[in-house]
């Protein structure tokens, strides 16, 4: 399905693909998908704020991020990045947990990969396998309000 705003969804029962043309370079978009500290300017619904509470760099890294919804939920999001391959790969897990780690949700897997386009990026992000059809949605409309948030701190970075 494709979108006046430049997004493309697929959903193939319990794995999403969204895929999105960026008006930045592709060391720019990497960086503010590949670095968690810039998590907080674009990931989520909108209305909701985050806080990185454990970074990730490299392989073998674990990161925490802290989200509050807009009507006071807490929400806790952890991973370990399994591919760093600058500018070009992002392939990390993504499980929901509680505030002490335990995981409340099957761990899946997201792949980012970023493709120079004369100047401009194509991210494509795939993710799941998901446990359900309806965790798949939730997750796409989350993916899709976090990729045109992350164009707007784009936008404003450039």
């Amino acid at each position: 399905m494709e979108t006046g705003n430049n997004v493309a969804t697929e959903t193939s029962d319990r794995e999403l693909v969204i895929t999105r043309l960026f008006d930045a370079p592709r060391e720019l978009v990497f960086k503010a998908c590949a670095e968690p500290e810039h998590w907080v300017h674009w990931l989520g619904l909108r209305g909701i704020t985050g806080k990185v509470l454990q970074s990730a760099k490299r392989p073998g890294d674990a990161y925490r991020y802290y989200m509050r919804d807009a009507e006071g939920g807490d929400h806790w999001l952890q991973g370990v990045y399994r591919e760093v391959v600058e500018p070009e790969r992002l392939v990390f897990t993504w499980g929901w947990a509680t505030e002490q780690w335990h995981p409340t949700s099957p761990e899946t897997i997201v792949t980012m990969t970023f493709e120079d386009v004369g100047g401009k990026t194509r991210l494509k992000l795939q993710h799941g396998l998901f446990e359900s059809v309806s965790a798949c949605d939730l997750h796409r409309e989350g993916w899709t309000s976090s990729v045109e948030r992350l164009e707007e701190y784009l936008a404003a970075a450039r």
